[in-house]
C-alpha cells in the first residue's frame, strides 16, 4: 500500500512538473509571438488628417517661429531659483525666466515619464494613448509582463506628435536627448516626425543604455554618462548653427536629473548642493549655450523657448514645499517648472496664475506656426498664448492626475479633489512590507493649501461632489471612446 501511494505522489509530482513546463512554455510563446499594432483605419485617419493639416498651414500666412522645446528628467518645481526656492545656482534658467514667463500652477501630464512624454508630444491625456505606464528595454522582465499583458510597449504610431505636425509646415525637426516612448519601429522618433535624432531610448538606469544617431547606434552600452549633457548639448548647438532659413523645431529631452546622476568633469565637487547641485549645473550651462547659439545666428527673436520637466523630483531635488514627489499625485509629482521666452511677443517679467499642462503644449505651439489641430480626434490641450501675451485669462477646466490607468484626482480652479486610494503612511523604514492604506476622498483647497494639508469637504460638500461628478463623467467618456477618435 504504502509502495502505491509513493507511486501516486511520484506520477503528481510528474504531473506538476509537466504542467508548470507547458504553462512556462505557453507564457514564453505568448510574449515571444506578442506584437503591437496599430489599426488600419486609424492609420489612414493619420495620414488624410496629416494631409489636411499641410494644406491649411500651406494657406496660413502666419509668420512661423522657431520652437525650441527643453525637458528635463525630474527636476522639481523648487530647483530653479526663478520659483522663488534656495535651490542650487542656475542663473542661465532664472535669467531666461526673467526675460519672459513664469507658470507658478504648471502641471506635467503623468507624475513619471513615459506617459508624461506621451501626453507632452500629443497634447493629449496620456490616458487617450493607452501608453500610461514606463516601457523598459526589450528583454527586461517588466517589458515581458508588458507583452504577456497585450502591451503597449511603444507609443501608438497612429498619434501624431508635436514633429509630425509641425513638419506639416515645413518645419525642420531635431530631437537630442531621452525619447523613451519605446525602443522599436514605428516608433522610434525618426518615425514619428524627427527628421534628426540623437541621443538614448531609456531612462540612464536601465540597461542596455547605448548612444543612438538616428537608427544606428554610434556608442555602444554602456554609455560615459558624465558625457551626456555635453553631448547633448553639442548636438543641440550645432542643429542651431546649421540651421537654414525653413524655421525649426528642437526638441531637447534631457537624461537628468533622473538618478543615476552623473556630472561633468569641468562641474563636479563644485556644488554645495554636491552631486544634485552639480547636474544642475551642467543642465543650467546646457540652456545657456543654446541660448547663446540663437543669439550668434540672430534668431533669438524669432525663437519661441520652452522649458519644463516630465514629472516631479524623485529622491532628491525639490517640491518647493508641496506634498508628494514622483509617482506620486499629490502635487509634487505633478506640478512642474514651465518657463517660456520669446522677446517682443512674450512680456518679461510675468508670473503667471492661470492653472496650465504639459498637454498644452501642443495646442499653443501649432497656433503659433500657423497649423490647425488634427481633426480627427480629440486634442485636450488648449492655446496658451492668451496669458502668455497678457490679454486674457484661461477658462477653468480639469486637470487630471492618474496613477498607470486610476484615475486618482482632479483640479478645476481652486480646488483638487481626490478619490480613496492607496496613500504611504509613514511606516517604519525597517518594516520589510510597509502597506499603503486607503484614504479619502479629500478636498483641498489649493488657494490656500498648496501642500494639501487640510482636507475641507466639510466645509465645502457641493465641491468635492462636483468634482467627483466630473471624475466619473470623464471615465464614462473614456469607456465609449478610450483613444478619443472622432468619427
Amino acid at each position: 500500500m504504502l509502495r502505491g501511494l509513493t507511486r501516486l505522489l511520484g506520477s503528481l509530482v510528474l504531473l506538476l512538473l509537466a504542467a508548470a513546463v507547458i504553462a512556462a512554455a505557453w507564457v514564453a510563446l505568448r510574449i515571444a509571438r506578442f506584437e503591437q499594432a496599430e489599426a488600419f483605419d486609424a492609420m489612414r485617419s493619420k495620414v488624410t488628417t496629416l494631409g489636411a493639416m499641410a494644406s491649411a498651414a500651406g494657406a496660413a500666412a502666419a509668420e512661423r517661429p522657431n520652437v525650441v522645446l527643453i525637458v528635463f528628467d525630474d527636476l522639481g518645481h523648487g530647483d530653479l531659483g526663478a520659483y522663488r526656492s534656495s535651490a542650487p545656482a542656475t542663473p542661465r534658467l532664472d535669467r531666461l525666466a526673467a526675460q519672459g514667463a513664469v507658470f507658478e500652477s504648471f502641471y506635467a501630464p503623468m507624475p513619471y515619464c513615459t506617459p508624461a512624454r506621451a501626453g507632452l508630444l500629443t497634447g493629449r491625456w496620456p490616458i487617450r494613448t493607452g501608453l500610461t505606464h514606463v516601457v523598459f528595454p526589450e528583454g527586461h522582465p517588466i517589458d515581458s509582463l508588458q507583452r504577456f499583458g497585450d502591451g503597449p510597449i511603444r507609443l501608438p504610431a497612429d498619434e501624431i506628435t508635436l514633429a509630425e505636425a509641425l513638419g506639416t509646415a515645413g518645419y525642420d525637426t531635431a530631437m537630442v536627448g531621452k525619447w523613451h516612448l519605446g525602443d522599436a519601429r514605428p516608433s522610434l522618433p525618426n518615425d514619428l516626425g524627427f527628421d534628426r535624432f540623437y541621443g538614448v531610448l531609456h531612462s540612464n538606469d536601465m540597461s542596455p543604455l547605448p548612444l543612438w544617431r538616428d537608427r544606428e547606434i554610434v556608442e555602444a552600452h554602456p554609455v560615459d554618462q558624465s558625457t551626456l549633457t555635453r553631448k547633448y548639448t553639442e548636438e543641440a548647438v550645432a542643429f542651431v548653427e546649421a540651421t537654414s532659413e525653413r524655421p525649426f523645431f528642437l526638441y531637447v529631452a534631457h537624461t537628468f536629473p533622473h538618478v543615476p546622476l552623473h556630472a561633468s568633469a569641468e562641474v563636479a565637487g563644485k556644488s554645495a548642493f554636491g552631486l544634485y547641485g552639480d547636474v544642475l549645473a551642467d543642465l543650467d550651462a546646457s540652456t545657456g549655450a543654446i541660448l547663446d547659439a540663437l543669439e550668434r545666428r540672430g534668431l533669438a527673436r524669432k525663437t519661441l523657448v520652452l522649458v519644463t520637466s516630465d514629472n516631479g523630483p524623485w529622491y532628491q531635488g525639490s517640491a518647493n514645499g508641496v506634498r508628494g514627489r514622483k509617482n506620486e499625485v499629490f502635487e509634487g509629482g505633478m506640478r512642474v517648472p514651465l518657463l517660456a521666452r520669446w522677446p517682443g511677443r512674450i512680456p518679461a517679467g510675468q508670473r503667471i496664475e492661470e492653472v496650465a499642462a504639459g498637454v498644452d503644449l501642443f495646442a499653443t505651439v501649432l497656433a503659433r506656426a500657423g497649423v490647425p489641430l488634427p481633426s480627427d480626434r480629440v486634442v485636450d490641450g488648449v492655446d496658451l498664448w492668451p496669458v502668455l501675451a497678457g490679454r486674457e485669462s484661461l477658462a477653468e477646466r480639469p486637470i487630471w492626475y492618474y496613477a498607470g490607468s486610476s484615475l486618482l484626482a482632479v483640479r478645476v480652479g481652486r480646488f483638487k479633489a481626490h478619490r480613496r486610494h492607496p496613500v504611504f503612511g509613514g511606516f517604519p523604514l525597517d518594516w520589510p512590507v510597509a502597506p499603503l492604506p486607503p484614504q479619502g476622498p479629500w478636498l483641498f483647497d489649493l488657494a490656500r493649501d498648496a501642500s494639501e494639508s487640510y482636507d475641507v469637504s466639510s466645509r465645502h460638500p457641493e465641491e468635492l461632489e462636483r468634482l467627483l461628478a466630473a471624475m466619473r463623467e470623464f471615465e464614462a467618456e473614456l469607456s465609449v471612446n478610450p483613444r478619443g477618435w472622432k468619427r
